[in-house]
């Protein structure tokens, strides 16, 4: 049976420092729960984003579209977009309404259910292959863009975060450029990917 930790609440997600956020989110811990069916990973990569100065992110300058109009949501709200057409990718709206700030999830370790994670992923043995990654890491634990928009601090969420007392010292914290955002220019170089150091549940490293 899933051991549960404290859920966090809409509180959390309203710092506005979206890069502290995405450091603190590390060793917290996601949970998806359809129907009776309950997986759950401690999350080990983090990447943020901020509106609007941020040229990596999907509302820079405050761009509101269909897709990043969730962005402005209040924080705790699930942001889930579709990357080349296949690819869910998972994140979490931060700070107060109107602010379009964000961090996607790039990595779990699996905790919870692993059996399931590995039915969802066709896979017949644990490796990380499994959920290092950002788009696979939501295969694992059945997320797609039907919950984009979701309040995750809603009691009735499928999708919600936990902290089970698990504080990652910042010495254990990897700091990087974050992934495939060339096209961000100066902004692309900005070190605002976060690691658990040695944790091979982490993304490949580049």
């Amino acid at each position: 049976m899933y051991k549960n930790g404290e859920r966090l609440e809409a509180s959390f997600f309203q710092n506005e420092d979206v890069v502290g956020l995405a450091k603190t989110l590390l060793g917290k811990v996601l949970v998806t729960q359809f129907g009776t069916e309950i997986s759950a990973g401690i999350i080990v990569e983090t990447e943020a984003y901020r509106a609007p100065d941020d040229k990596a992110c999907h509302a820079y300058n405050n761009r509101r579209t269909k897709r990043t109009e969730t962005m402005f949501k209040r924080g705790g709200h699930a942001y889930v977009y579709l990357c080349y057409g296949i690819h869910h990718l998972f994140n979490i709206v931060t700070g107060p309404k109107n602010t379009a700030h964000a961090v996607l999830i790039r990595g779990i370790e699996p905790l919870f259910n692993e059996q399931l994670m590995l039915q969802r992923r066709n896979f017949k043995k644990l490796t990380t292959q499994l959920s290092a990654g950002p788009g696979v890491l939501t295969k694992a634990l059945g997320i797609s863009t039907s919950q984009d928009g979701i309040d995750m601090c809603h009691s009735e969420s499928p999708i919600w975060i936990e902290d089970i007392g698990q504080n990652i010292p910042q010495k254990q914290i990897i700091c990087s450029p974050r992934v495939g955002v060339a096209y961000a220019k100066e902004c692309a170089e900005w070190p605002w990917r976060f690691r658990i150091q040695n944790n091979k549940w982490c993304s490949k490293a580049r």
